[in-house]
Protein backbone atom coordinates (compact mmCIF):
# COMPACT_ATOMS: atom_id res chain seq x y z
CA UNK A 1 0.00 0.00 0.00
CA UNK A 2 1.36 3.46 -1.08
CA UNK A 3 1.67 6.38 1.20
CA UNK A 4 0.14 9.23 0.15
CA UNK A 5 1.12 12.66 0.48
CA UNK A 6 -1.35 13.40 3.58
CA UNK A 7 0.83 10.71 5.17
CA UNK A 8 3.90 11.94 4.22
CA UNK A 9 3.22 15.71 5.34
CA UNK A 10 1.97 14.53 8.33
CA UNK A 11 4.75 12.24 9.68
CA UNK A 12 7.49 15.25 8.70
CA UNK A 13 5.68 18.15 10.52
CA UNK A 14 5.38 15.91 13.11
CA UNK A 15 8.65 15.01 13.43
CA UNK A 16 9.86 18.78 12.65
CA UNK A 17 7.70 20.41 15.77
CA UNK A 18 9.46 17.52 18.64
CA UNK A 19 12.92 18.64 16.59
CA UNK A 20 12.72 21.84 16.99
CA UNK A 21 10.63 21.93 20.46
CA UNK A 22 13.21 20.07 21.97
CA UNK A 23 15.59 22.29 20.42
CA UNK A 24 14.81 25.06 22.68
CA UNK A 25 14.15 23.46 25.59
CA UNK A 26 17.98 22.14 25.89
CA UNK A 27 18.86 25.82 25.02
CA UNK A 28 17.34 27.14 28.29
CA UNK A 29 17.12 24.04 30.23
CA UNK A 30 16.10 25.74 33.61
CA UNK A 31 13.38 27.41 32.20
CA UNK A 32 9.73 26.01 31.74
CA UNK A 33 9.13 23.36 29.14
CA UNK A 34 6.57 23.78 26.21
CA UNK A 35 3.05 23.27 27.08
CA UNK A 36 2.14 20.37 25.19
CA UNK A 37 -1.61 20.80 24.31
CA UNK A 38 -3.22 18.21 21.85
CA UNK A 39 -6.84 18.85 20.46
CA UNK A 40 -9.54 17.42 18.44
CA UNK A 41 -12.08 19.82 15.86
CA UNK A 42 -15.27 18.48 15.90
CA UNK A 43 -15.49 19.55 11.93
CA UNK A 44 -12.56 16.72 11.36
CA UNK A 45 -9.21 17.27 12.13
CA UNK A 46 -6.39 17.32 15.06
CA UNK A 47 -2.94 19.02 15.85
CA UNK A 48 -0.74 19.67 19.11
CA UNK A 49 0.08 23.15 20.19
CA UNK A 50 3.32 23.35 21.88
CA UNK A 51 3.44 26.91 23.75
CA UNK A 52 6.69 28.79 25.72
CA UNK A 53 5.41 31.81 28.00
CA UNK A 54 7.92 33.29 30.31
CA UNK A 55 7.70 34.64 33.20
CA UNK A 56 6.17 37.78 32.17
CA UNK A 57 7.91 40.82 32.82
CA UNK A 58 7.63 43.98 30.78
CA UNK A 59 11.19 45.62 31.51
CA UNK A 60 13.12 42.45 30.85
CA UNK A 61 16.76 44.01 30.86
CA UNK A 62 19.99 42.29 31.36
CA UNK A 63 19.61 42.48 35.19
CA UNK A 64 16.05 40.90 35.15
CA UNK A 65 15.89 38.50 32.30
CA UNK A 66 14.95 34.55 33.78
CA UNK A 67 14.54 33.06 30.40
CA UNK A 68 16.22 33.16 27.02
CA UNK A 69 12.77 33.03 25.24
CA UNK A 70 9.23 35.74 26.65
CA UNK A 71 6.91 33.52 24.44
CA UNK A 72 6.62 31.19 21.40
CA UNK A 73 4.59 28.80 19.70
CA UNK A 74 5.42 25.73 17.50
CA UNK A 75 1.97 24.48 16.37
CA UNK A 76 0.74 21.76 14.10
CA UNK A 77 -2.92 21.67 12.64
CA UNK A 78 -3.84 18.96 10.51
CA UNK A 79 -7.68 19.93 9.25
CA UNK A 80 -10.40 18.70 6.81
CA UNK A 81 -13.84 19.43 6.00
CA UNK A 82 -15.93 20.91 3.47
CA UNK A 83 -14.56 24.10 1.37
CA UNK A 84 -17.72 26.84 0.41
CA UNK A 85 -18.21 27.87 -3.02
CA UNK A 86 -17.07 31.38 -2.23
CA UNK A 87 -13.42 30.02 -0.88
CA UNK A 88 -13.37 27.84 -3.98
CA UNK A 89 -14.23 30.52 -6.64
CA UNK A 90 -10.96 32.51 -5.15
CA UNK A 91 -9.10 29.62 -5.32
CA UNK A 92 -9.75 29.02 -9.22
CA UNK A 93 -7.25 32.10 -9.55
CA UNK A 94 -4.10 29.43 -9.11
CA UNK A 95 -5.79 26.39 -9.22
CA UNK A 96 -8.09 26.07 -12.82
CA UNK A 97 -8.11 22.31 -12.02
CA UNK A 98 -10.54 22.97 -9.23
CA UNK A 99 -14.07 22.31 -10.41
CA UNK A 100 -16.98 25.17 -9.78
CA UNK A 101 -20.51 25.66 -10.29
CA UNK A 102 -21.24 28.45 -7.88
CA UNK A 103 -23.18 26.03 -5.83
CA UNK A 104 -21.98 23.27 -4.47
CA UNK A 105 -18.80 22.63 -1.93
CA UNK A 106 -15.56 20.29 -1.96
CA UNK A 107 -13.67 18.67 0.39
CA UNK A 108 -10.86 19.99 1.73
CA UNK A 109 -7.44 18.71 3.56
CA UNK A 110 -4.90 21.16 5.18
CA UNK A 111 -1.82 20.34 7.13
CA UNK A 112 1.16 22.35 8.51
CA UNK A 113 3.78 23.64 11.14
CA UNK A 114 3.34 27.29 12.16
CA UNK A 115 6.09 28.51 14.68
CA UNK A 116 6.67 32.15 16.01
CA UNK A 117 9.80 32.92 18.47
CA UNK A 118 10.07 36.00 20.74
CA UNK A 119 13.39 36.17 22.54
CA UNK A 120 13.37 37.99 26.03
CA UNK A 121 16.75 39.99 24.92
CA UNK A 122 15.57 42.94 22.83
CA UNK A 123 18.92 42.20 20.93
CA UNK A 124 17.53 38.71 19.88
CA UNK A 125 15.15 38.84 16.93
CA UNK A 126 11.79 37.53 16.44
CA UNK A 127 11.61 34.82 13.97
CA UNK A 128 8.58 33.23 12.13
CA UNK A 129 8.29 29.76 9.96
CA UNK A 130 5.27 28.38 8.13
CA UNK A 131 5.23 25.35 6.20
CA UNK A 132 1.82 23.74 4.73
CA UNK A 133 0.26 21.52 2.49
CA UNK A 134 -3.21 21.95 0.77
CA UNK A 135 -5.60 19.30 -0.99
CA UNK A 136 -9.02 20.06 -2.21
CA UNK A 137 -10.75 16.51 -3.21
CA UNK A 138 -13.61 15.24 -5.51
CA UNK A 139 -15.58 11.79 -4.60
CA UNK A 140 -16.39 9.72 -7.54
CA UNK A 141 -19.78 10.16 -8.85
CA UNK A 142 -20.81 6.65 -7.28
CA UNK A 143 -20.23 8.38 -4.08
CA UNK A 144 -17.91 5.00 -3.29
CA UNK A 145 -14.22 4.52 -3.88
CA UNK A 146 -11.14 6.67 -3.09
CA UNK A 147 -11.57 10.59 -3.20
CA UNK A 148 -10.19 11.89 -6.30
CA UNK A 149 -7.30 15.01 -5.73
CA UNK A 150 -8.43 17.70 -8.13
CA UNK A 151 -5.70 20.27 -6.38
CA UNK A 152 -2.91 20.25 -4.39
CA UNK A 153 -0.21 23.11 -3.58
CA UNK A 154 2.61 23.97 -0.62
CA UNK A 155 2.94 27.26 0.60
CA UNK A 156 5.24 28.62 3.55
CA UNK A 157 8.66 30.20 4.40
CA UNK A 158 11.03 31.62 6.79
CA UNK A 159 11.37 35.16 8.29
CA UNK A 160 13.62 37.48 10.73
CA UNK A 161 12.23 40.04 12.23
CA UNK A 162 14.74 42.24 14.83
CA UNK A 163 14.65 45.23 17.08
CA UNK A 164 18.59 45.59 16.33
CA UNK A 165 20.00 45.23 13.49
CA UNK A 166 23.57 43.06 13.39
CA UNK A 167 24.54 42.52 9.80
CA UNK A 168 25.99 39.55 10.03
CA UNK A 169 22.75 37.86 11.79
CA UNK A 170 21.18 38.90 8.90
CA UNK A 171 23.74 37.24 6.31
CA UNK A 172 24.10 34.18 8.16
CA UNK A 173 20.02 33.75 8.02
CA UNK A 174 19.78 34.85 4.45
CA UNK A 175 22.52 32.65 3.44
CA UNK A 176 21.11 29.70 5.12
CA UNK A 177 17.91 29.73 3.61
CA UNK A 178 19.78 30.03 0.11
CA UNK A 179 21.85 26.87 0.55
CA UNK A 180 19.00 25.06 1.72
CA UNK A 181 17.01 26.46 -1.95
CA UNK A 182 20.03 26.04 -3.95
CA UNK A 183 19.40 22.00 -3.25
CA UNK A 184 16.30 22.24 -5.36
CA UNK A 185 17.29 24.86 -8.41
CA UNK A 186 19.28 28.29 -7.87
CA UNK A 187 15.98 30.47 -9.17
CA UNK A 188 14.09 29.90 -5.95
CA UNK A 189 15.51 31.93 -3.09
CA UNK A 190 15.80 35.30 -5.32
CA UNK A 191 12.08 34.63 -6.30
CA UNK A 192 11.34 33.78 -2.81
CA UNK A 193 13.45 36.16 -0.88
CA UNK A 194 11.55 38.80 -3.14
CA UNK A 195 7.96 37.92 -2.56
CA UNK A 196 9.05 37.94 1.26
CA UNK A 197 9.92 41.54 1.03
CA UNK A 198 6.66 42.29 -0.52
CA UNK A 199 4.32 40.09 1.31
CA UNK A 200 5.66 41.16 4.76
CA UNK A 201 5.26 44.69 4.29
CA UNK A 202 2.49 46.91 6.11
CA UNK A 203 1.44 49.87 4.05
CA UNK A 204 0.06 51.87 6.34
CA UNK A 205 3.79 52.26 8.26
CA UNK A 206 5.62 52.30 4.29
CA UNK A 207 8.17 49.31 5.95
CA UNK A 208 8.45 45.56 6.06
CA UNK A 209 7.88 43.91 9.32
CA UNK A 210 11.58 42.62 9.31
CA UNK A 211 14.29 41.79 7.29
CA UNK A 212 13.01 38.93 5.10
CA UNK A 213 13.88 35.70 4.27
CA UNK A 214 11.22 33.02 2.16
CA UNK A 215 7.86 32.81 1.40
CA UNK A 216 5.88 30.99 -1.48
CA UNK A 217 2.56 29.86 -1.81
CA UNK A 218 0.68 27.46 -4.36
CA UNK A 219 3.79 25.60 -5.18
CA UNK A 220 1.99 22.62 -7.59
CA UNK A 221 2.63 20.76 -11.09
CA UNK A 222 1.01 24.11 -12.69
CA UNK A 223 3.94 26.83 -13.35
CA UNK A 224 4.12 29.34 -11.45
CA UNK A 225 4.35 33.28 -12.18
CA UNK A 226 6.64 34.09 -9.76
CA UNK A 227 9.68 32.42 -10.84
CA UNK A 228 11.65 32.93 -14.42
CA UNK A 229 10.45 31.62 -17.75
CA UNK A 230 13.49 29.13 -17.78
CA UNK A 231 12.43 27.47 -14.38
CA UNK A 232 9.02 27.50 -14.74
CA UNK A 233 9.20 23.85 -15.66
CA UNK A 234 6.41 21.24 -13.98
CA UNK A 235 7.63 19.86 -10.92
CA UNK A 236 5.85 16.93 -8.99
CA UNK A 237 4.77 16.57 -5.51
CA UNK A 238 7.19 14.66 -4.53
CA UNK A 239 10.21 16.99 -5.99
CA UNK A 240 8.33 20.14 -4.12
CA UNK A 241 7.78 18.28 -0.66
CA UNK A 242 11.67 17.38 -1.08
CA UNK A 243 12.29 21.15 -1.11
CA UNK A 244 10.19 21.99 1.87
CA UNK A 245 11.74 19.49 3.61
CA UNK A 246 14.96 21.04 2.79
CA UNK A 247 13.71 24.69 3.94
CA UNK A 248 11.50 23.10 6.75
CA UNK A 249 15.30 21.62 8.23
CA UNK A 250 16.94 25.01 7.78
CA UNK A 251 15.17 26.94 10.21
CA UNK A 252 17.43 25.69 13.22
CA UNK A 253 20.56 26.18 12.27
CA UNK A 254 19.18 29.43 10.32
CA UNK A 255 18.15 30.71 13.84
CA UNK A 256 19.69 29.02 16.93
CA UNK A 257 22.90 30.74 16.31
CA UNK A 258 21.62 34.51 16.52
CA UNK A 259 19.60 33.17 18.91
CA UNK A 260 22.48 32.04 21.32
CA UNK A 261 24.91 34.99 20.23
CA UNK A 262 22.68 37.57 21.11
CA UNK A 263 20.76 36.22 23.93
CA UNK A 264 24.30 37.40 25.99
CA UNK A 265 24.06 41.05 25.08
CA UNK A 266 23.31 43.66 27.17
CA UNK A 267 20.45 45.55 27.04
CA UNK A 268 18.56 48.64 28.83
CA UNK A 269 15.46 50.27 29.40
CA UNK A 270 15.63 51.75 26.03
CA UNK A 271 16.11 48.79 24.31
CA UNK A 272 13.46 47.46 25.85
CA UNK A 273 11.09 49.78 25.15
CA UNK A 274 12.05 49.68 21.12
CA UNK A 275 11.80 45.88 21.36
CA UNK A 276 8.08 46.72 22.49
CA UNK A 277 7.31 49.40 19.70
CA UNK A 278 8.55 46.74 17.19
CA UNK A 279 6.32 44.30 18.35
CA UNK A 280 3.47 46.57 18.13
CA UNK A 281 4.40 46.87 14.29
CA UNK A 282 4.26 42.83 14.50
CA UNK A 283 1.13 42.78 15.66
CA UNK A 284 -0.23 45.51 12.95
CA UNK A 285 0.58 43.44 9.87
CA UNK A 286 -0.79 40.16 11.94
CA UNK A 287 -3.66 41.66 12.38
CA UNK A 288 -4.56 43.49 9.53
CA UNK A 289 -2.79 41.97 6.41
CA UNK A 290 -1.93 38.34 7.25
CA UNK A 291 -3.77 36.03 5.21
CA UNK A 292 -3.43 32.84 6.93
CA UNK A 293 -4.60 34.81 10.77
CA UNK A 294 -7.27 36.28 8.39
CA UNK A 295 -8.45 32.84 6.82
CA UNK A 296 -8.03 31.67 10.36
CA UNK A 297 -10.29 34.16 11.99
CA UNK A 298 -13.26 33.83 9.25
CA UNK A 299 -12.94 29.54 9.75
CA UNK A 300 -16.17 28.87 11.47
CA UNK A 301 -15.18 26.72 14.98
CA UNK A 302 -11.56 27.83 14.79
CA UNK A 303 -9.21 27.32 17.35
CA UNK A 304 -8.11 31.31 18.96
CA UNK A 305 -5.86 30.05 21.19
CA UNK A 306 -3.83 28.83 18.25
CA UNK A 307 -4.47 31.38 15.57
CA UNK A 308 -2.94 34.12 17.95
CA UNK A 309 -0.29 32.75 19.51
CA UNK A 310 2.00 34.41 17.36
CA UNK A 311 1.01 37.75 18.88
CA UNK A 312 3.53 38.70 21.42
CA UNK A 313 2.95 38.80 25.12
CA UNK A 314 3.54 42.12 25.41
CA UNK A 315 4.10 45.29 22.89
CA UNK A 316 3.69 49.28 23.07
CA UNK A 317 2.37 51.65 20.91
CA UNK A 318 3.45 55.39 21.41
CA UNK A 319 2.02 58.12 19.57
CA UNK A 320 4.11 60.27 17.49
CA UNK A 321 7.22 58.18 18.78
CA UNK A 322 10.79 59.37 18.74
CA UNK A 323 12.73 56.43 18.54
CA UNK A 324 13.77 55.51 15.17
CA UNK A 325 13.77 58.57 14.02
CA UNK A 326 17.55 60.61 15.19
CA UNK A 327 20.27 59.70 12.30
CA UNK A 328 22.94 57.54 13.01
CA UNK A 329 21.33 55.68 16.29
CA UNK A 330 20.98 51.65 16.10
CA UNK A 331 17.43 52.01 15.99
CA UNK A 332 17.58 54.39 12.93
CA UNK A 333 19.46 51.52 11.50
CA UNK A 334 16.83 49.01 11.45
CA UNK A 335 14.28 51.36 9.85
CA UNK A 336 17.01 51.95 7.01
CA UNK A 337 16.59 48.49 6.02
CA UNK A 338 12.66 48.30 6.56
CA UNK A 339 12.33 51.43 4.12
CA UNK A 340 14.94 50.03 1.67
CA UNK A 341 14.48 45.96 1.98
CA UNK A 342 18.58 45.03 1.68
CA UNK A 343 19.90 42.32 0.13
CA UNK A 344 21.82 40.15 1.70
CA UNK A 345 23.72 38.09 -0.09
Amino acid sequence: MSTTMRELVEEYIFNLQDRIVSEFESLDPNAPQFKRDSWLRAQGGKGVSCVFSGPPNIHATSNTQETVLEKAGVNISIVHGMLPPAAIKEMRADHSSIPYDGQSSLPFFAAGISLVVHPRNPHSPTVHANYRYFEITEKAADGEGPAKVVAWWFGGGSDLTPSYLYEEDATHFHRTLKAACDQHGEELYPAFKKWCDEYFYIPHRSETRGIGGLFFDDLSTEKHARLSEESKRPRSAEEIFAFIKSVGDAFLPSYIPILKRTNALQSTEHNRRWQLLRRGRYVEFNLVYDRGTRFGLKTPSARIESILMSLPETARWEYMTDMGTDEGSDEAKLMEVLKKPRDWI
